[in-house]
């Protein structure tokens, strides 16, 4: 297959600590990526979050957590404080990135990719509120979308995620 199909490998995005991490780090890896909020509702999907990557267990499945404060105001935390928020209350040791804005003109790069299907070819889909889920395949191609209240552990997502780690990256 042609490189010219759209991917995230080219985004980068700051960790907690302030350093760059290109996703390109995660090639050849399933990855689902959410935006995050440590005062909304489906706050406890951070534990279920965490519940699927140790049930899916394998070294090509990642997720990765976006804070985010575009949804009433759910994400007051910054920096090291959103850290420790998940994982003290929620146990997650899963990649969780610096805050961003997931939504807007002032989106993130890497959402603005996600959700606008001109962008990744695949699908458009702007986050409506946190806990929106993007599946992306081994190439980094954006693969499918769970909206908020499809919780991390349904058998919907895992089916996907099986699927497409039963799948070689080309």
């Amino acid at each position: 297959m042609p490189d010219s199909i759209p991917n995230i490998y080219s985004f980068k995005v700051k960790r907690i600590n302030g350093e760059e991490q290109q996703l390109s780090a995660y090639r050849n890896k399933v990855i689902l990526i959410v935006n995050t909020a440590s005062e909304c509702g489906f706050t406890p999907q951070l534990k279920e979050l965490q519940q699927l990557k140790d049930e899916i267990n394998s070294p090509d499945f990642e997720i990765l957590g976006f804070p985010a404060n575009d949804f009433g105001k759910q994400e007051p935390l910054n920096g090291s404080d959103i850290e420790s928020f998940c994982e003290i209350n929620h146990g997650v040791k899963f990649p969780v990135f610096d805050k961003i804005i997931v939504r807007g003109p002032h989106a993130h790069p890497l959402y603005q990719f996600l959700s606008d299907k001109k962008q990744n070819s695949k699908l458009s889909s702007k986050p409506r509120w946190n806990f929106h889920k993007y599946l992306v395949n081994k190439n980094g191609e954006l693969e499918d979308y769970f909206l908020p209240f499809t919780k991390p552990l349904s058998s919907k997502i895992k089916k996907k995620i099986q699927q497409l780690l039963n799948q070689n990256a080309h």
